[in-house]
């Protein structure tokens, strides 16, 4: 229980310090949204209407304060562009971007454990090099490269998928391998050298000396203690899914959290783009807090003061 604690403890700092950032940062940004919204033909009388009834012709920290009084209280403000509580947009939105991510994770999933156990099982071989040569290129291609190279392949030239919006599991297809392909290579490699370090262990060589047959070592014995790094990665990796997707549905028109922030950014919407960036921040330490806990319950030792 101490444990949990502790870990909550360090949430609430880092979501306001999140939340502060955020909001200066985006005052700081050129551009005014009242002349987003008018034009900049509009007449002063009618822009200083409209900032007035923004809340945006008080000082900066007052706007802060609210900002943060409305925050607690759980109100994120109503969007300046579309005029509904940015809340509800996000509940919008927020199953295309978890459905995004799913597809990612699966993705990352099923190539990284079977190919770090492979790689790892054939360490020096042709498929531990080939394993290696993917975790580069994985980890060093960007998604927004990536995104439109799968749309000419497989969209334009070979017409096999679709593109564009979300709609049936083949729409899910391209934004997730564009996604997880990143995570897919990193989590090979850490897959692979936690296996290399725990196939060396004595309890391994007892388990072999017993007569367990080799899968039977491998997965009961050497892959479920190999698990604690990766798992710790998982959760770190969850950020930049969250990263990668608002690229990833820019380019596949995808309609999530990552395109509604852009859009808001771009109409300096301000309320949106906080509302937005709480989300993905709660949802961040939210995992990580998640990661902390399974990576104590694998491991009881970390639970120890």
């Amino acid at each position: 229980m101490t444990f949990f604690l502790n870990r909550l403890a360090w949430t609430l700092p880092i979501l306001l310090g999140v939340l502060t950032i955020v909001f200066f940062l985006l005052h700081l940004i050129p551009g005014d949204p009242v002349d987003i919204m008018l034009g900049e033909q509009a007449l002063a009388a009618d822009r200083q209407q409209m900032r007035a009834a923004l809340g945006l012709d008080r000082p900066l920290a007052v706007q802060y304060l609210a900002f943060l009084g409305r925050t607690v209280r759980g109100d994120l403000g109503s969007s300046i562009h579309h005029r509904r509580p940015v809340a509800q947009l996000i509940a919008e939105r927020i199953p295309a971007t978890f459905e995004l991510m799913m597809g990612g994770m699966a993705v990352a999933f099923a190539v990284a454990l079977p190919l770090g156990l492979l790689a790892a099982l054939h360490h020096g071989r042709w498929l531990d090099q080939l394993a290696s040569l993917f975790a580069v290129l994985g980890v060093a291609t960007p998604n927004f490269w990536l995104g439109p190279l799968l749309i000419l392949a497989f969209a334009i030239r070979l017409d096999w998928l679709p593109v564009n919006e979300r709609g049936t599991l083949a729409h899910l297809v391209l934004p997730s391998i564009t996604l997880g392909t990143a995570m897919a290579a990193l989590l090979t490699r850490m897959t692979r050298t936690a296996l290399l370090e725990v196939l060396g262990e004595d309890y391994i060589r007892t388990a072999r000396a017993k007569g367990l047959g080799a899968w039977a070592v491998v997965i009961v014995h050497a892959l479920s203690n190999a698990l604690i790094p990766v798992v710790t990665v998982i959760g770190l990796q969850i950020g930049v899914l969250l990263s990668g997707a608002i690229i990833t549905e820019r380019i596949f028109d995808w309609p999530g959290l990552g395109t509604l922030l852009l859009d808001g950014i771009y109409g300096r919407d301000y309320p949106l783009v906080q509302g937005c960036i709480l989300v993905i921040a709660v949802t961040y330490v939210a995992v990580n807090l998640l990661t902390d806990l399974v990576y104590g319950w694998i491991d009881p030792r970390i639970r120890r003061p």
